[in-house]
């Protein structure tokens, strides 16, 4: 792991939560690191192929980023708030496997982000 993933990783803890990648480079430039908008995307990709972050997009499309729970999950996320749930998906389990059989795929992987609205909004 690199000094700049590190960094986005301290950063995550901080935030808590989810956060876009500009959110994570105007956090950093807070804390008075030097480090440039390209580096952060470099160092969040690796840190999602590693399966470290978890990435979902926002109803505008952009990229937001949280340190990830230990075993595969789905989430249910607030349209309004932001709110975001980890939840298990058994039957999206089994409807995955079961589509990747049908049409002959192996090596499958998936994600699956359902949104709504939370109770508090």
């Amino acid at each position: 792991m690199n000094k700049s993933e590190v960094k986005v990783i301290a950063i995550l803890e901080r935030v808590g939560g989810f956060a876009s990648a500009k959110e994570i480079y105007q956090l950093l430039l807070k804390n008075g690191d030097s480090v440039g908008l390209t580096t952060i995307y470099r160092a969040l990709q690796s840190l999602v192929d590693d399966k470290l972050l978890d990435q979902l997009r926002r109803e505008d499309g952009e990229a937001i980023y949280r340190l990830c729970g230990e075993s595969h999950h789905h989430h249910l996320v607030c349209k309004k708030c932001g709110e975001t749930v980890e939840i298990e998906g058994g039957a999206i389990e089994k409807w995955a496997k079961n589509m990747a059989s049908e049409f002959g795929f192996r090596e499958v992987d998936h994600t699956a982000e359902i949104f709504g609205i939370c109770s508090n909004c």
